[in-house]
């Protein structure tokens, strides 16, 4: 398997459009069923099928049709914190929030002596 951070992305959207024929064919679906289950035209999906790639909207289309949304998920999930790593995000915040006031304080002060 290729690194696919060595590849062009010309290359990766060309692998996934194959990638997407062939899971259609082995479905035993037509072009024109998937484009119309999917709600894009059937120039936009030989054109995926292609590697031309344009519309991430319609891409999600296609692949939830296919029931390949899955490959997503690692994208769309959140990841855990541990508490130690809540712990010094929260802080690490609120530190920062406490240096903004101190900061707007000592100008406020400074501002009402030069006024004498």
């Amino acid at each position: 398997m290729d690194d696919i951070y060595m590849l062009p992305d010309s290359t990766i959207l060309h692998r996934i459009g194959n990638r997407l024929k062939t899971i259609r064919l082995k479905q035993n679906i037509t072009q024109q069923s998937l484009a119309d289950s999917a709600g894009v035209s059937l120039s936009s999906l030989k054109k995926i099928e292609k590697g031309e790639i344009r519309s991430f909207d319609s891409l999600l289309r296609v692949l939830r049709i296919l029931g390949k949304l899955d490959v997503l998920q690692p994208l769309i999930e959140e990841e855990q914190m541990s508490p130690s790593e809540y712990y010094e995000l929260v802080h690490a915040t609120e530190a920062k929030h406490r240096r903004k006031r101190a900061a707007k304080q000592v100008n406020a002060m400074n501002k009402e002596e030069s006024k004498w």
